[in-house]
């Protein structure tokens, strides 16, 4: 570089060189083949001129324009002008190098499109958006740093939007912690730039701290944590010093100990897709099958609606005629009492309101009735896995189907109830002594003068009771109460949660005892063989009771020796247990777990997560409510942090240890069917886990692994046929594990690599999503990603997981997913099997339907109750 420096005395100084701006002497870093830029400058007292500019492109020669745009009040600033100059040229130096890149490859393309600093959301806004919220939160027409990201868009990674700031102030020589409007609008253009040169450069600047177009590995662990911090990746964070480390040994062989712009385009361009776009052999059948899928539109309505009944009945026939037979039952109880008292005396008296109330009555003694079979567990579980019946009967509903039956007995008692209080009642209260005359073999001589008379009768308390604690244990049973979902005063929140839930819901037994009693002493009926309230509920109360019993005495010997306990990040902690004799169980199910120490009465439901083939029982455990929380306290209490490579926060290794401390004692009753275990009927399987709901899915994984070893020994003959359990259908899973933190991988790690390490055909393919981390083409989370490609090639170790999976960034585009299973699986039965929260059973029981209808794979959903 030539600088002439002109002054504005009568002699003018001329002086000229080439190369560095703060030495005489040429640097070895330029070549004598590599271009250089001659300005030539008029420096005066307080203003810099730009006279004359050779050799620079249009970006340059525009930086170098900048000096005279602020005039020097100081000479002493002049220094600061002339070493930013030189600093952006070298830059320019640095990018021409990184436009020597080949960008014909697909991983350059899809680089191409990343390092986006908007999101898809803000990026539609555009500047009128951005303007009203400068002018909203802007002081003096300034906008402070602290409120950058709020007025961009990236309110959630304010520290990223800090240091983005400051690359770009750093940029435009801007020192000021605030911006104008249309420095604004300048920052909103660059980072909304749709170039990626442009993108990389800003990234880049960000890393760049001291704006010498070099990136030391200071620079690097700096923006490793800020990264790390704004995924909330926090182990990550913790280790900054060492991933510094590697990506240096990956882009600075030579130590040289920095490295420039092209080198991160390397890195960049290198690192494999975190895409959900999932390859295949068939280009050509995944078109096909895209065109196949695209929604259309059947322009005849008839036709239309046609069309969704019969998907309709298609997906949910079980369910239809179970309701359709339940309802007609109820329709024809009522039809039956409304008419036979339409047909007594007393229907002159009290007419239609007491066919009414009867017709109420003998339905809510039905779904009385009926209301306890599908929570009798054992006879559920024999049924589904003992039986045909599941072929008809949807079993997987039992939980649904008693919600319904209880809102059936709502409104059976609301028609009994307001009946009788709003409409007979008072009929027979202002009844004339004729009218009256037939009503005495049931009322007594005197005719009733106010409600006090029904109200004190046996009749009448024993239904105000029923009625009261019906409505106590139906309130406490809403997800709100239950889940303690709603922001209530602490006073009355400690009324609701799964506590008072579990304990209102067995006030049931006072409920079936004042409704034989209420059943039993009756107004209008006086022979004993008419009053058949006893006989609705007799078989019921002793099946279920029989179910009580049994499991009191299988839970008495039941008791477990606890091996290993582990606390783990999110709350979650695990419990390995001595498997009881004769114990045997399906992947899927879940067994109900009693601690003396926190509650003797209360037995909690959690799900299986070891194998059928382990030799021990365990269990993970998320602390949400009063009584887990509880437990994990007394097990913390005899923990300790992990040594060496051991996971998770705390642990007690019981088994091997010298010192055998004062463990709570668990009994457990079980295993129950739940929905998951019908996975051996598939021959492939696609299991989706949100969180904590991946544990009965990892069961189903190992055993499938189990399975899958057993089955290659039996054809290698290493053992006999028979004396192992014999094999079932499925050969091919697929698991999606989603969860929000990056601590929650350590829950399952020990299986994540066995199955890495054995599963050699690659038969079950594993997914782990982290949806803290932002989506892959984000510039927050770029650099994780360069690091996890690192890392994985090194040492075939995932950064964010902690396991041979590697982790996925965002949440899965779950049409891609059925897509990819359809394309693997032509015109075979897929079993999609789902645990986790709510929000996602109906993108996937649509899909699964979606594909179902249009494709020749059909998908059969279940979802597990969470």
């Amino acid at each position: 570089m030539e600088i002439e420096n002109i002054s504005d005395s009568d002699s003018i100084r001329r002086v000229g060189f080439s190369g560095p701006l703060v030495s005489g002497k040429r640097s070895s870093r330029f070549n004598d083949n590599e271009s250089y830029v001659e300005i030539t400058l008029d420096v005066r007292d307080d203003s810099v001129l730009v006279q004359n500019i050779k050799g620079a492109d249009q970006e340059s020669a525009l930086l170098a324009s900048r000096l005279e745009k602020r005039p020097n009040t100081l000479g002493s600033q002049l220094s600061f002008h002339l070493r930013q100059v030189s600093k952006e040229l070298k830059r320019m130096t640095s990018l021409n190098k990184f436009h020597k890149m080949d960008r014909s490859k697909s991983g350059a393309a899809r680089a191409l499109r990343g390092l986006q600093f908007m999101n898809k959301n803000v990026r539609t806004e555009g500047w009128s958006e951005i303007e009203t919220r400068f002018d909203k939160l802007a002081v003096n027409e300034m906008l402070p740093k602290s409120l950058f990201g709020q007025c961009i868009g990236m309110k959630e990674s304010s520290e990223f939007a800090e240091e983005l700031f400051d690359a770009l102030a750093r940029k435009r020589c801007i020192t000021s912690p605030s911006v104008t409007k249309a420095e604004l609008r300048e920052f909103w253009e660059q980072i909304t730039d749709t170039g990626f040169d442009a993108r990389l450069q800003t990234f880049f600047d960000m890393v760049d701290k001291d704006a010498d177009g070099r990136i030391t590995q200071e620079e690097v662990k700096e923006i490793i944590s800020l990264s790390a911090s704004a995924n909330k990746l926090s182990k990550i964070q913790q280790n900054a010093d060492e991933y510094a480390a590697l990506i240096m040994e990956e882009l600075d062989p030579d130590n040289v100990g920095y490295i420039e712009l092209y080198n991160l385009e390397t890195l960049l361009i290198q690192a494999p897709s975190h895409s959900t776009n999932l390859s295949t052999n068939s280009r050509v059948l995944s078109q096909m099958l895209s065109q196949k899928l695209k929604p259309t539109k059947e322009p005849n309505p008839i036709k239309r609606c046609t069309r969704r009944l019969e998907y309709f009945i298609e997906d949910n026939w079980k369910r239809i005629w179970v309701m359709v037979l339940w309802l007609s039952i109820c329709a024809g109880l009522f039809t039956w009492k409304f008419i036979q008292y339409k047909r007594r005396a007393v229907f002159d008296v009290m007419g239609h309101c007491v066919s009414v109330a009867k017709g109420g009555a003998e339905t809510t003694k039905f779904n009385m009735a009926l209301v306890l079979l599908p929570v009798c567990r054992n006879t559920i579980t024999w049924l589904r896995s003992r039986t045909k019946l599941g072929k008809i009967i949807p079993f997987d509903d039992n939980i649904n189907f008693h919600k319904v039956i209880a809102l059936g007995i709502a409104v059976g008692v609301g028609l009994h109830a307001i009946s009788h209080l709003t409409c007979d009642f008072p009929r027979l209260l202002h009844a004339t002594d004729e009218e009256y005359e037939p009503m005495k073999p049931f009322f007594g001589d005197e005719r009733p003068n106010n409600y006090w008379w029904f109200v004190k009768g046996t009749e009448g308390w024993t239904g105000v009771v029923m009625v009261v604690l019906m409505i106590i244990a139906y309130i406490l049973a809403q997800p709100w109460f239950r889940r303690n979902r709603l922001n209530l005063p602490s006073t009355i929140k400690k009324l609701t949660g799964f506590n008072a839930f579990w304990y209102s819901h067995h006030l049931f037994v006072i409920v079936y005892v004042l409704f034989i009693i209420h059943g039993y002493f009756l107004y209008l009926s006086k022979k004993w063989y008419k009053k058949t309230t006893w006989m609705y509920i007799a078989v019921p109360m002793i099946l279920y009771a029989c179910e009580r019993l049994l499991r009191a005495f299988r839970s008495g010997y039941k008791a477990v020796r606890i091996l290993k306990v582990a606390v783990y990040p999110g709350n979650v902690m695990a419990v390995h247990m001595s498997k009881p004799l004769g114990f045997k169980y399906t992947s899927g199910q879940y067994i109900f777990v009693n601690c003396s120490d926190v509650s003797s009465f209360q037995w909690h439901p959690f799900t299986i997560s070891s194998a059928p083939g382990d030799d021990y029982l365990s269990m993970h455990i998320r602390t949400v409510g009063d009584w887990t929380s509880q437990l994990k306290i007394l097990f913390s209490k005899v923990c300790e942090p992990p040594t060496g490579d051991q996971s998770g926060l705390l642990r007690a290794d019981i088994a091997k240890a010298d010192y055998k401390p004062r463990l709570p004692k668990l009994l457990i009753d079980g295993p129950y069917g739940a929905p998951a275990q019908d996975y051996k009927k598939y021959d492939v399987v696609l299991l989706v886990g949100l969180g904590i709901g991946a544990t009965p899915l990892i069961s189903i994984v190992k055993d499938v692994l189990n399975n899958i070893k057993q089955q290659k020994d039996l054809e290698d003959g290493l053992i006999e046929s028979g004396t192992k359990k014999s094999p079932f259908a499925t050969k091919r899973a697929y698991f999606y594990w989603v969860t929000r933190e990056q601590g929650s991988f350590e829950w399952f790690k020990g299986v994540m690599d066995e199955v890495s390490q054995n599963d050699q055909e690659g038969l079950i393919e594993l997914h782990n999503y982290c949806t803290s981390v932002y989506e892959e083409g984000d510039a927050r989370s770029a650099l994780i990603t360069m690091l996890q490609s690192i890392q994985q090639a090194k040492s075939g170790v995932d950064i964010v997981s902690g396991t041979r999976v590697k982790t996925h960034f965002a949440r899965p585009n779950w049409r891609q997913v059925f897509k990819h299973v359809t394309i693997n699986h032509p015109d075979q039965r897929i079993g999609v099997f789902y645990c986790g929260p709510q929000g996602l059973v109906g993108e996937l029981r649509h899909l699964s339907q979606d594909f179902s209808h249009k494709t020749g794979t059909k998908f059969e959903f279940h979802k597990e109750n969470f």
